[in-house]
């Protein structure tokens, strides 16, 4: 059943649950923090408006900066002033910025343990008609493996912002992987975030099977533990928006009397959260996983949540996987 403790959004599963772009939660969170401390600037390359900074822009012009198409220098830039006090944000798309621009994140940003905040949007398939060049799913592999830096993957609007407000609070280099579909919201702005710390959203007394999702998948993961509750098959959800801290024991402890794992992430299946939680299992809780994702391929044009199932992402797919996994 869904955690109450959690204080989610009582609508979640109605057919009018409100639907809302993480990105919008990411521009809310930059002018609360910008309130708040001077400091904050903003860096984009020619995507204001997609990147939903265009209100920071016009609210505080001298705390913007327009570096053009030209995402490699926008974050050498950006290093530059996260070692002289400022906190930076840079928004882009996540193909162009952790993806054309990596090494430059790696040396300016990382090895300085600049005070720089990478902003990837329209991640993964959910861009949906702009096709695979501009779907980025290696992004996640990409910046979870540079030290210094954190990584977060708001499920929903609130927690964008949460997610926002926090790395902006925060002294170093940070990752946060936004979607540019309208997704439902599943939290309220009770519900709490915790970095390194992720809350399962549906619990049971015994699960059969522990669910990892991210992203704006963990809606379609709750609708699939919500029918195989229906059908008398008990499993765990647990909402993985903080990839990099992680509470390792946490995650041990939720699948160690289980062994039997699901993991879900519009991302690819090499590098992404699912490698991160085996991982993790594979030191001290060996377990059955069945990793949900991009499986060696590339995202392809079309409506964005047609392209969730098409991929096998959507709740009947989770479901299926859950039930075939139980099976052996």
């Amino acid at each position: 059943m869904i955690n109450k403790d959690l204080q989610l959004n009582e609508f979640l599963f109605s057919s009018g649950v409100t639907n809302i772009a993480t990105r919008d939660g990411y521009g809310e969170g930059l002018l609360s923090l910008a309130q708040e401390n001077e400091n904050i600037v903003v860096l984009t390359a020619d995507l204001a408006e997609s990147t939903r900074v265009d209100k920071f822009e016009e609210k505080y012009p001298d705390r913007f900066f327009e570096c053009g198409i030209s995402e490699q220098n926008m974050v050498a830039v950006a290093a530059g002033l996260g070692v002289t006090g400022k906190r930076v944000f840079t928004s882009s798309y996540a193909t162009f910025s952790p993806g054309k621009n990596w090494e430059t994140i790696r040396t300016t940003v990382c090895y300085n343990d600049s005070d720089v905040k990478i902003a990837g949007h329209h991640a993964g398939i959910m861009t949906a008609q702009d096709g695979a060049t501009h779907q980025a799913t290696e992004d996640i592999a990409l910046v979870r493996c540079l030290p210094n830096m954190k990584v977060f993957v708001p499920a929903d609007y609130f927690e964008a912002i949460r997610i926002t407000e926090y790395v902006g609070k925060i002294y170093g280099p940070a990752y946060i992987r936004f979607s540019r579909e309208k997704t439902p919201v599943i939290t309220t702005e009770k519900t709490p975030f915790e970095p390194g710390e992720n809350f399962s959203y549906w619990v049971s007394d015994k699960p059969e099977c522990i669910i990892f999702a991210t992203g704006y998948l963990l809606y379609f993961s709750l609708l699939a533990a919500k029918k195989l509750k229906e059908e008398g098959i008990e499993v765990e959800v647990v909402n993985v928006s903080s990839i990099k801290p992680i509470n390792e024991e946490n995650i041990v402890n939720k699948v160690k009397d289980v062994r039997k794992v699901v993991t879900v992430e519009d991302h690819q299946v090499a590098g992404g959260m699912g490698s991160m939680i085996s991982e993790i299992l594979s030191k001290e809780c060996p377990s059955q996983i069945s990793f949900m994702g991009l499986q060696d391929r590339f995202g392809e044009s079309g409506k964005s949540f047609e392209l969730v199932s098409k991929f096998g992402l959507d709740d009947v797919g989770i479901k299926n996987t859950v039930l075939n996994l139980l099976k052996k």
